[in-house]
C-alpha cells in the first residue's frame, strides 16, 4: 500500500513541506523513508507533521490558503485514501464529479449544459470557506458510518486536528473545524462531508431536481423562479444546521435565457469550473442562427492565463529562438487547449492574440533591424507559422497570426 502510494505522489509532483525536503531529497533515501512511513503507519504511532501554509492569490485579489504536507505525509494521506476511495465509491452520488476516479471537470461541465437546455433556472452556489469550516464531530460521523477499522478513523482524526504553520512560523492549531486544502485525503473527506450535507440531503427533499457537484462547486437546476426562490431556503437552512454559510453576494438564482425563454431578469450568467454559462448565438445543422444558452472560457480564466503568460516575460527571452520558447511553453498552452479548448475554442482567441503580441514584442527585441517596425515584425512572425506551423500547440488547432490581428481558422 505504501509503495502504490509512493508512486502515485511522485506522478503527482509538488512542492516540499515545512522540513523542506523535496520529491528528489526523499527519493535520495527511499528505503529508509518509505520504511519509516510504513512502520510508523502498521505500529499505529504515525503522528503528521504540520501543514505548510501558502498563499495564493486569486482572480477577485484575495488570498486561497493552500496546506502543503511533507512527501512522507502525502504518500502516508495517499495509502489511507487509496484503502478508503473503493468503499466511498460505491455511496457517492453520480451527479458528484470532483476528485474521484473516472470523472472529470468536462464530464460536470457536459451534465451541466445539458440541464440548463432543460430546465429554465440554476442556483448558482458558492459556500464561504467550505475547506475551513468542515465540522469534525459531523465528519467523522459520516465516516464511523461506512468505516469500521478503528486505525483508518484514527489517522483521519490525526490529519483533521493537525496544526498548520503560517508563513511567519507560527503553529495554528484547528479547534474542531476545517481541513487543509491540499491535503491528499482532504477531498475524499470533503466530498463524504457533502455527500451527506447536501447531495442525500436534496435527492430525498427534492425529489428529481438536478444539480452537479464538483468538490465544494455547485450549481441547482430549477423548473422554474418560485422552485428555485423555495429550494435556496432550504438549502440555506441545510448549510447553517451543518456548520456552513452560503457567500452571500456569490450565491444567486440564475435564469438561462435563449431564444424561448422571454422577459428580463438580473441574472443570465454564471460561471462553474472556469467557463461562462450564458446566453450565446448557435447555429443549427442547416445554418440557421438563433440564440442559445452554451458555456465557453470565463474571462476570469483567460486574465488568469494572460496573467501567466505576462509574468513568464518570455519576450525578454532574446538569447533564446523561437523554436526555444515553444518548447519552454507548449506543454503549458497544451494544457489551457485541453482544459478550455473543449467547448467554444474560439472563445480563447483573445487570449492567443494577447500571446502574439508578446512574441512579436520578443521578434523585436531580438532583432535589432525590427524595433520600432510591427508590422513587419508581425509578418515576420506570420511566415514562420507558415513555414512551420505545427510549432506552437495552438497554431496545430488553427489560431492563424494574420498581420496586426490574430485570427482561428473556421
Amino acid at each position: 500500500m505504501v509503495w502504490e502510494a509512493y508512486k502515485k505522489v511522485k506522478a503527482n509532483k509538488g512542492a516540499a513541506g515545512i522540513d523542506g525536503v523535496s520529491l528528489k531529497m526523499f527519493e535520495g533515501r527511499l528505503s529508509d523513508n518509505l520504511y519509516k512511513v510504513w512502520n510508523r503507519l502498521s505500529s499505529g504511532s504515525y503522528f503528521p507533521p504540520p501543514v505548510k501554509e501558502v498563499e495564493i492569490p486569486k482572480a477577485d485579489g484575495k488570498i486561497r490558503k493552500l496546506g502543503i504536507p511533507t512527501i512522507g505525509d502525502r504518500v502516508a494521506q495517499m495509502a489511507v485514501k487509496d484503502y478508503l476511495e473503493p468503499r466511498m465509491e460505491t455511496i457517492f452520488h453520480y451527479s458528484s464529479y470532483g476528485y474521484r476516479p473516472n470523472r472529470s471537470a468536462h464530464d460536470a461541465l457536459t451534465k451541466t449544459r445539458r440541464n440548463c437546455w432543460l430546465f429554465n433556472w440554476v442556483i448558482d452556489m458558492d459556500i464561504k470557506g467550505f475547506f475551513d469550516n468542515i465540522d469534525h464531530e459531523k465528519l467523522l460521523l459520516a465516516l464511523d458510518k461506512h468505516v469500521e477499522e478503528k486505525w483508518v478513523k484514527m489517522y483521519v482524526k490525526r490529519w483533521l486536528t493537525a496544526p498548520v504553520q503560517d508563513k511567519t512560523g507560527k503553529l495554528i492549531f484547528k479547534e474542531g473545524r476545517g481541513t487543509p486544502q491540499g491535503g491528499v485525503i482532504s477531498p475524499l473527506l470533503a466530498n463524504l462531508f457533502l455527500h451527506y450535507a447536501f447531495d442525500q440531503w436534496l435527492t430525498l427533499n427534492f425529489r428529481g431536481v438536478k444539480f452537479e457537484r464538483y468538490a465544494d462547486d455547485i450549481v441547482v437546476h430549477c423548473k422554474s423562479n418560485k422552485q428555485a426562490e423555495m429550494i435556496l431556503e432550504g438549502i440555506e437552512k441545510r448549510m447553517q444546521y451543518c456548520g456552513l454559510e452560503l457567500h452571500p453576494d456569490k450565491t444567486k438564482i440564475v435564469y438561462c435565457k435563449d431564444h424561448k425563454r422571454k422577459g428580463d431578469f438580473k441574472h443570465v450568467k454564471f460561471d462553474f469550473l472556469g467557463f461562462t454559462f450564458k446566453p450565446r448565438p448557435a447555429k443549427t445543422k442547416d445554418g440557421f442562427m438563433f440564440l442559445g444558452y452554451d458555456l465557453a472560457m470565463s474571462v476570469k480564466a483567460g486574465k488568469r492565463i494572460v496573467s501567466t503568460l505576462r509574468q513568464s516575460q518570455f519576450h525578454r527571452w532574446t538569447s533564446n529562438t523561437i523554436e526555444g520558447i515553444a518548447a519552454e511553453l507548449n506543454s503549458q498552452i497544451q494544457g489551457w487547449l485541453n482544459y478550455y479548448g473543449k467547448f467554444r475554442p474560439s472563445a480563447m482567441s483573445y487570449v492567443f492574440r494577447l500571446f502574439h503580441e508578446r512574441l512579436v514584442k520578443w521578434v523585436q527585441n531580438k532583432y535589432k533591424s525590427l524595433r520600432g517596425k510591427i508590422r513587419k515584425a508581425y509578418g515576420m512572425l506570420n511566415r514562420i507559422q507558415k513555414a512551420k506551423p505545427e510549432l506552437f500547440a495552438h497554431w496545430k488547432r488553427g489560431f492563424l497570426v494574420s498581420g496586426l490581428q490574430m485570427t482561428r481558422a473556421v
